[in-house]
């Protein structure tokens, strides 16, 4: 027997990273005079600790720099909604930024260290806080893939092709200038079919009212000759019944929950299969095997899931293409070590783009949106994307 919806929600808010992101987002609820007042007093920690190692005057600069570096990236991230650019909370990030300044400044007193390298760091880290939350978010680009697949019907004409579009997380809070510039590309690179993978919703928004007239907006404008097909994403962040009601009366809109539909395209028959994700393996194992029952014989067989964590099963039962996001890739990476967290039962190893695995292509999308609660609005070497397909049909080998 399945388990009921409610089991499912319960070990997905109970896992590490929902909790990180609830009590961080408690942070929130600290009152600014508070905050304001750890901010200085770190400020005056850092003077007691450089007052040690050098003159007096030295030592007030030092607190000085850390309590400024602190404030002024809290006024810039205080700032976001009030220009439209992102609606997160901005006591959580602002704190572990100021985390991260006083310890820098701790380890350079230490190290006796010149006044004018922790200023240089300082600024550093604060234009890369900037550009992490003002301009990396909206640097939505266009991914171009192509997969040549052989579909099994002698019919179909070599070279013939279907131009695919996949969007994935887009976690609307309100509409910004990301999501208009999501829909203008949409309207220029004309898509044959739109697939999307999940996430409608940002989790700090998914009771509000406004924020899903404004996904059902946004959605609305979604137009392909051959539709546009989509599955719910994470349940905790959008529960079933919500998703259910956000695509509801949008004509154009097919939603699938664990069910195949085909369509016919001059690449072939293009079966796509769309799976309700739940995160928990077993219970994502047995739906998967559900669709694999009713699997077709010929054409180009596509998994639209939420997550890559059933990769490797699908792969196996023989899909030519899985889709999938949830995992952001990483949201926030840093240079050579790639993405810090990912949401990933495999940790990074299908954290974002192309795989491949057997017969099966897989690809991680970066995703449009950003994580929820307490999480920083903000990627860091990881924009956004939505990845454009150009499937082509190979020449059919003839069989002696």
């Amino acid at each position: 027997m399945n388990p009921p919806a409610k089991d499912l929600y319960s070990v997905l808010e109970s896992s590490p990273m929902h909790k990180l992101l609830v009590r961080s987002n408690a942070l929130q609820q600290l009152s600014r005079p508070l905050v304001f007042a750890l901010m200085l007093a770190n400020g005056l920690v850092t003077a007691l600790v450089w007052g040690a190692f050098n003159e007096t005057n030295i030592a007030i600069l030092a607190g000085g720099l850390t309590f400024l570096a602190s404030a002024g990236n809290w006024l810039a991230l205080w700032l976001l909604p009030r220009a439209g650019r992102s609606y997160g909370p901005d006591q959580p990030s602002a704190l572990a930024l100021m985390l991260i300044f006083t310890g820098l400044a701790l380890v350079l007193a230490i190290l006796n260290a010149p006044l004018w390298l922790l200023a240089l760091l300082n600024a550093l880290i604060t234009l890369a806080a900037i550009y992490a939350t003002w301009i990396e978010p909206f640097r939505l680009g266009v991914t171009r893939e192509t997969l040549d697949i052989s579909t099994g019907d002698p019919a179909v004409t070599s070279g013939a092709s279907v131009r695919l579009l996949h969007i994935g997380d887009i976690h609307v809070e309100h509409l910004t200038q990301r999501e208009r510039q999501l829909n203008q590309l949409i309207e220029q690179l004309q898509p044959d079919v739109i697939v999307f993978t999940g996430d409608f919703v940002n989790l700090s928004y998914n009771e509000d009212a406004r924020s899903h007239a404004e996904i059902r907006q946004l959605i609305g404008g979604w137009q392909a000759p051959l539709g546009v097909y989509c599955i719910s994403g994470t349940p905790t962040v959008e529960p079933p019944a919500l998703v259910a009601s956000l695509v509801r009366g949008i004509p154009q809109i097919t939603l699938l929950t664990n069910r195949w539909v085909t369509l016919n395209t001059p690449a072939g028959k293009l079966h796509i299969a769309g799976m309700v994700t739940t995160h928990d393996m077993d219970e994502d194992r047995r739906a998967l095997a559900n669709l694999a029952a009713d699997f077709p014989e010929s054409g180009i067989r596509l998994l639209l899931s939420h997550s890559p964590d059933l990769a490797p099963e699908a792969a196996a039962v023989g899909f030519d293409l899985y889709l999938c996001g949830h995992t952001h890739g990483g949201q926030l990476r840093v240079p050579i070590l790639g993405a810090i967290l990912s949401a990933s039962h495999y940790g990074r190893r299908f954290v974002m783009g192309r795989y491949r695995l057997n017969e099966m292509t897989l690809y991680t999308t970066r995703g449009v949106g950003m994580e929820g609660l307490g999480a920083p609005r903000a990627r860091f070497l990881c924009p956004p994307e939505i990845v454009l397909w150009e499937i082509v049909a190979k020449k059919q080998i003839q069989k002696p």
